[in-house]
């Protein structure tokens, strides 16, 4: 179950094991998570050794939880796996400000993923693509005859489509099988079925499968998020000529971001800084994620375009939303056997993939509008710099009570923060 409150004030304030405490006891961790996190979510050599080949070492990246979120009525706490300095703070940020909306609304789709079936060698297309789908309650039946928990808990292949595309290697059928995959993410899970019937599809088309394997273009298992922000909400000082202000500089941003695909690149770089984050945390397959959320935000338009819409409604709220493939799972994987992913998925409570891919995407219209209106107020550097001068000082060499000194100092100076006035910094500290 989720936390009873994500608004927890002063948490930045307080040290890594208070911080660890807190959220301990409000999400009910185990002593095993607790653990989990406080060695940093290493993993044995042994267990690594296991995941991938060739294992030398395992890497810690930082774990940090954005607060303030409310999805559905229900809040969270968000952990978040990233080396970025601004980036917690930022969502953490947006998501206090639509509190007073109600947070972010979510309606996602049921966990369908697509197995592709490559037919080639074909003397007519049409007629093998209709001998499919008239075996297609038999082809399906074969899918799901696999002795699976998914196939036991309503899951299995739920349909089968076929396509015809034209190449540069000619004319291909291409088999879709749909799967409901449950709590998985399921690749495992629909490239054994592909595999499974390639022999049948060849019996019935007379052609030759090549490749068979999932796609990582999950749109028929989308997440949609939408969240409303008032004009005082979106202001610093709270007043509506203000907020109305900061609207108006955001949506010129967004626009920019739907026009132009180098601009939509950097902008959606914003949302998957979260996505990715949630996603890393909490053991999912990352890279997929971020494959179809790219992806489709070039199918359909006619470029690479926005993740995420923004408009003004009537009464001159902001109101934000996004739609984007979310293709994961809270059983199997490393979700599972990384004991840090599971302590991070024990924080956030989900009971289903679907309340997960919910919460993803929600991190990451928050991120997204924290990059927006940094970028349309104060630029982005103001913030990320801020932030960021506690790295530069360890960079330049300071330790202990020298990094926050220096931070503090290079971050009171106007003009830009560089690397060698932050050593210039760290030798006046040193010289008294």
């Amino acid at each position: 179950m989720p936390v009873e409150d994500s608004r927890l004030s002063g948490f930045y304030k307080l040290s890594v094991e208070e911080r660890r405490d807190i959220v301990a006891k409000l999400a009910l961790l185990s002593k095993e998570d607790v653990e989990a996190l406080a060695t940093h979510g290493e993993l044995s050599e042994v267990s690594a050794d296991r995941m991938i080949g060739n294992v030398i070492g395992t890497m810690s990246l930082p774990v940090g939880v954005a607060t303030n979120f409310v999805i559905d009525d229900r809040p969270y706490i968000i952990p978040f796996c990233v080396e970025e300095s601004s980036i917690v703070a930022a969502a953490s940020n947006m998501a206090k400000r639509c509190l007073n909306s109600g947070g972010f609304r979510t309606n996602s789709d049921e966990p369908i993923m697509i197995a592709q079936i490559q037919v080639l060698d074909l003397d007519d297309h049409d007629m093998a693509g209709e001998a499919i789908l008239t075996a297609k309650y038999e082809l399906m039946a074969m899918c799901n005859s696999l002795p699976s928990t998914m196939i036991r808990l309503g899951g299995g292949c739920k349909d089968i489509i076929v396509r015809t595309i034209d190449t540069m290697s000619g004319k291909m059928l291409v088999i879709h099988l749909l799967v409901d995959t449950r709590d998985a993410m399921g690749a495992n899970a629909v490239n054994t079925m592909a595999e499974l019937i390639t022999g049948k599809v060849e019996e019935i088309t007379g052609g030759r499968v090549h490749l068979r394997i999932l796609s990582n273009l999950a749109s028929n298992r989308l997440a949609r998020v939408e969240a409303t922000f008032t004009p005082e909400e979106m202001s610093d000082d709270g007043s509506l000529e203000s907020g109305r202000k900061v609207i108006s500089a955001i949506l010129e941003a967004h626009h920019f971001a739907v026009a132009d695909p180098y601009r939509a690149t950097t902008h959606n770089k914003g949302v998957m800084n979260a996505i990715s984050a949630v996603a890393l945390a909490c053991g999912q397959d990352w890279r997929a994620i971020e494959a179809g959320c790219h992806a489709w935000a070039a199918v359909d338009n006619e470029h690479y375009s926005s993740m995420t819409k923004w408009v003004r409604d009537d009464n001159g709220n902001l109101v934000g939303s996004i739609e984007t493939p979310m293709a994961v799972g809270i059983v199997g994987g490393a979700s599972k056997v990384h004991p840090a992913a599971r302590a991070n998925l024990a924080i956030l409570g989900v009971e289903s993939a679907k309340e997960l891919a919910g919460i993803m995407a929600a991190a990451g219209l928050a991120q997204n509008l924290g990059a927006m209106r940094a970028l349309a107020t104060s630029g982005i550097q103001a913030g990320h710099m801020k932030l960021h001068a506690r790295n530069m000082a360890v960079s330049a060499g300071a330790i202990g009570e020298e990094i926050e000194k220096v931070a503090n100092i290079v971050n009171s100076q106007s003009g830009p923060v560089t690397q060698q006035l932050v050593k210039e910094t760290l030798d006046s500290v040193r010289r008294g």
